[in-house]
């Protein structure tokens, strides 16, 4: 019998089986290095941003909802934005209530995205944080199941099966580039490739969870700046996550506020793809040299999420 808090690739698959006719087989761009002024290096950019809901969170938003027994109150969630479209979008694929809480801090993207599939929104605090214990007193009134963004084992298992995808799409990488929020995708990711290949996360200087908690040797409070700090900003990563990411996370590299608005400005002008800054976060490494990779290495980079309002067709 396998524990259901096993994040593992067997589960995965499984997983990937039943929320498969709710998602999006994402594509993949190769892009040569010397397009971006680096080396000889061949880039392969996962393109989850063109996931429904606007990035990857919506792979674990359908595994908790189609694994888990969604009670009559439905679901609650906390997220700075992503999460909470995704859950939102889900439960009304779904057709059960959604009750959601971000804080002041969410993009206006997100908060209209989430409002657009029909959830009950609330905008309160300044931090995840903040959401997260409005979220927790709601589920707890209501009887809403909480859809957890990064520490619950179906999110994981969900995100996990990006990485899935990505093999079966890219098998012959070395490494891949992934943001770190609260590390669900990282955590998931991990999983599934088991040191077969360099993870290696990424966070913003003004948030780095994960490269405070594997210094500290478990997760710790940390800063949560930046300018992505609606998505990759939840004060610490998780603790189902964690023991995976000390396993199998190669290293954690952080990046500047201006690296990852120099990435966005690079995907939109040489590639006219649309990420948010923690959509770009792991590009930022690479074009800020924070990730050097050797010559003729096969890197993947997970763009995470699209979800900004720096296009606007209405000016």
């Amino acid at each position: 019998m396998i524990p259901e808090s096993t994040i593992d690739q067997k589960r995965i698959e499984a997983t990937e089986q039943v929320i498969r006719p709710y998602i999006r087989r994402t594509p993949v761009v190769q892009v040569a290095g010397p397009e971006f002024g680096l080396g000889a290096v061949t880039l392969a950019l996962k393109l989850e941003s063109l996931q429904h809901s606007g990035s990857f969170k919506a792979r674990g938003a359908f595994a908790n909802l189609l694994l888990r027994k969604v009670p009559q109150a439905g679901v609650v969630a906390a997220s700075g934005g992503n999460h909470g479209a995704a859950v939102a979008y889900a439960a009304m694929k779904v057709g059960v209530p959604a009750k959601i809480f971000v804080p002041k801090v969410s993009s206006p993207a997100k908060i209209e995205r989430i409002r657009q599939y029909g959830a009950d929104l609330t905008v309160v605090g300044e931090r995840y944080a903040d959401a997260l214990a409005a979220s927790e007193s709601w589920a707890a009134e209501s009887g809403a199941l909480p859809v957890h963004a990064f520490d619950q084992c179906e999110t994981l298992l969900g995100q996990g099966t990006l990485a899935l995808e990505l093999q079966q799409q890219e098998g012959d990488l070395d490494t891949v580039l992934v943001a770190v929020g609260g590390g669900g995708l990282i955590g998931g990711i991990a999983a599934w490739y088991t040191g077969r290949i360099k993870v290696i996360g990424v966070e913003p200087e003004g948030a780095p969870t994960l490269y405070q908690a594997l210094a500290a040797g478990r997760p710790v409070d940390a800063d949560a700046g930046s300018i992505a700090a609606d998505s990759l900003a939840p004060r610490r990563v998780g603790e189902l996550m964690f023991p995976i990411a000390r396993e199998h996370v190669d290293r954690v590299v952080l990046v500047t506020d201006d690296a990852i608005r120099t990435a966005q400005e690079s995907l939109w002008r040489i590639l006219r793809i649309v990420a948010e800054p923690g959509g770009a976060a792991a590009f930022a490494a690479l074009l800020s040299s924070r990730y050097q990779p050797r010559a003729n290495e096969r890197v993947a980079i997970i763009i995470s999420g699209g979800n900004t309002v720096a296009v606007d067709f209405s000016r």
